[in-house]
């Protein structure tokens, strides 16, 4: 059964959404409490986008919203872009009693869009959800739940192979932290899981910037005067410091490197404090364990997409110990990498990006903007070196 909802444009809000946004989007999707223009029901916590083009050139973004992160009255929003105005956020899915967690948009070689999504108390025990819609967005299916030990992309959308194959990043935060890999032949009517995939700890080695921002960071905390950080936005930036043991690599970004090589990018929460790396060589359907790449992750979000000329941009924090700056990099050979934009370099979180290549070229991106709303950057791909 199909549900409706009704996309209504943002009114009065030319104040908080002027200048480029016009034209674009560019900007907040919708505006922070903080800012005295915010529409009623704006959440205060506002986290973990999600974003796809749509088939007639409108952008689809949605997030988590709701009290605070895990709180059971978090649901799932979403905004369009038509014609450079972000409608006003509607609410997308929704799970009696509990939380839901990271949204994850993306079409299928049928042409369906889906809503991938989680649903529980906390990542250790969620379990997948998702809606489907045939109208890109307008109206959705009901709720489907997955089965156990299936949960669906787990934060960045999957790779959809020429075949219709869909290569999907999963993971998992119980103990050690794992990644798994969740493949689909039919278009997601049923699925084979690949995993745990983590890295060795024999590989788990700090660099001298790494064990400098471990020292850093144990000297803030433990300084009396140290002022106490909110686990989300406010002027403040939280330290993700290096791991002083090897947790493990969450929510992979699944690339195509060419040909049948598959490469994904995982967030980590270790010693080396660095972004990991797995490969497969027969289309994802077995993987290698994972090593270390040469760009730091402060335990936090990423996400990678292969543009059409075959380079890989990597949306990431360039830093050993907080969630900013915020970070382009691109690379040839998907190995290394050079930082070639800067997104955001101020105080505050800027974390948690999604990456799409848009049908122009333009790469279009979104990530949490201090936990207080969503921001959106088109960038064309001229602009990107």
């Amino acid at each position: 059964m199909k549900m409706p909802l009704r996309w209504a444009g943002i009114a009065g809000l030319a104040v908080a959404l002027a200048g480029a946004q016009a034209q674009t989007g560019n900007g907040f999707i919708f505006a922070p409490l903080s800012s005295g223009h915010a529409l009623a029901g704006t959440q205060p916590d506002n986290h973990a986008s999600t974003v796809v083009e749509l088939k007639d050139g409108d952008v689809l973004a949605a997030w988590f919203g709701g009290t605070r992160e895990g709180a059971p009255d978090v649901a799932i929003y979403g905004s369009r872009l038509h014609r450079g105005v972000w409608s006003r956020p509607v609410q997308l899915a929704r799970a009696p009693g509990v939380a839901c967690w990271n949204p994850v948009l993306f079409h299928t070689r049928d042409g369906r869009l889906w809503l991938y999504y989680k649903y529980g108390t906390h990542p250790s025990t969620w379990k997948g959800a998702r809606k489907w819609s045939r109208d890109e967005g307008h109206t959705w299916s009901a709720a489907e739940h997955l089965p156990d030990g299936i949960l669906g992309p787990i934060k960045d959308k999957p790779l959809v192979l020429s075949d219709g194959t869909i290569v999907s990043g999963s993971s998992v935060e119980s103990g050690r932290w794992t990644a798994w890999i969740e493949r689909s032949t039919d278009a997601g009517e049923t699925w084979t899981s690949f995993g745990p995939i983590t890295v060795p700890e024999s590989l788990d080695r700090p660099n001298v910037a790494a064990r400098a921002a471990l020292v850093t960071a144990t000297a803030a905390q433990s300084a009396p005067s140290a002022p106490s950080e909110p686990d989300d936005a406010g002027p403040h930036t939280k330290l993700y410091p290096p791991s002083r043991e090897t947790i493990g690599i969450i929510q992979p970004a699944v690339v195509s490197l060419g040909g049948r090589h598959l490469r994904f990018y995982a967030r980590s929460r270790t010693r080396a404090a660095r972004i990991a790396v797995a490969d497969s060589t027969d289309v994802g359907v077995t993987w290698t364990q994972a090593r270390f790449i040469d760009l730091p992750n402060p335990n936090s979000g990423i996400d990678a997409v292969r543009l059409r000329d075959g380079r890989i941009v990597l949306v990431f924090n360039n830093s050993y110990d907080a969630r900013t700056p915020l970070n382009l990099a691109v690379s040839r050979d998907g190995e290394h990498f050079a930082v070639v934009k800067t997104l955001e370099s101020g105080t505050g979180q800027y974390s948690y990006p999604a990456i799409v290549q848009a049908a122009n070229g333009d790469l279009l991106i979104t990530y949490s903007w201090r936990r207080q709303t969503i921001k959106f950057v088109r960038l064309p791909l001229r602009d990107l070196p």
